[in-house]
């Protein structure tokens, strides 16, 4: 099955950068981009682009030195929010036990944005819980995508409008061409054809964008666009952000 890139004259949108699992833990993060001027609007019917040079990820001899198998220089906040709901001092948390920790530090998000989030952010030997290495990872990509959230929710009513999400998703790397764009706001929609999302929404919204990217990134070496790949291996990439978490 093969898979072509959007045809423009243009194609400078940035990359979006990798899963953060390292990354976001171990490196501070730059301020993004502003959004694109008008003259550039076309630019969003552009593919993923060609990613920035990655620093190499640190050795794992020098992550786990931290008390609790945490990387080095972790928040103790972020510590105590695992370890408070870490009941059986296991290591290890469940969906339901993320869902408190990350009430204590930024919101009570839906149970099916902690699944998509479980999903991504995977522990390697337990597929249904994460231990401390994911968690710091995933709390300091919220940190990013709450940074992120603010800085384009102008009105600061905890919502932003769908000119606003183009703008953020674009701001993080992903160019997501207008009908690709209206597919996925669409589940957002009250019904008059508007959509206003929140942060928890706008999580979702943007960890499918960049979950789906990661793995067309997989199979796409060159960063071409393009990507031929199998029936099989289309389904396995797609479904997993259709069917888990309902």
């Amino acid at each position: 099955m093969g898979f072509s890139r959007y045809n423009s004259s243009h194609s400078t949108a940035p990359s979006a950068p990798e899963l953060p699992l390292e990354s976001y833990v171990h490196q501070q993060h730059q301020p993004p981009p502003p959004p694109p001027p008008p003259q550039q609007q076309n630019q969003y019917q552009s593919y993923y682009g060609h990613p920035p040079p990655e620093p190499a990820p640190p050795r794992p001899s020098s992550s786990y030195v931290q008390s609790g198998g945490f990387p080095a220089g972790t928040r103790s906040d972020v510590v105590r929010a695992f370890q408070m709901v870490d009941k059986d001092g296991s290591g290890f948390i469940d969906e339901h036990e993320l869902q408190q920790a990350l009430s204590s530090g930024y919101q009570r998000f839906n149970l099916r944005t902690i699944r998509l989030l479980m999903f991504l952010f995977k522990n390697p030997y337990d597929s249904h819980r994460i231990g401390p290495v994911e968690f710091a990872a995933l709390w300091s990509c919220l940190g990013y995508w709450r940074a992120i959230f603010e800085r384009f929710d102008k009105d600061r009513s905890g919502r932003i409008d769908l000119m606003e999400l183009r703008d953020a998703l674009y701001s993080l790397g992903y160019a997501v061409p207008p009908p690709v764009f209206q597919l996925l706001i669409s589940k957002y929609e009250n019904g008059s054809g508007k959509a206003e999302l929140d942060f928890d929404s706008f999580v979702e919204c943007g960890m499918i964008v960049k979950g789906l990217t990661d793995k067309f990134k997989e199979k796409d070496k060159r960063y071409t666009g393009s990507a031929t790949f199998s029936y099989d291996s289309f389904l396995c990439m797609v479904i997993p952000f259709l069917v888990s978490y309902d």
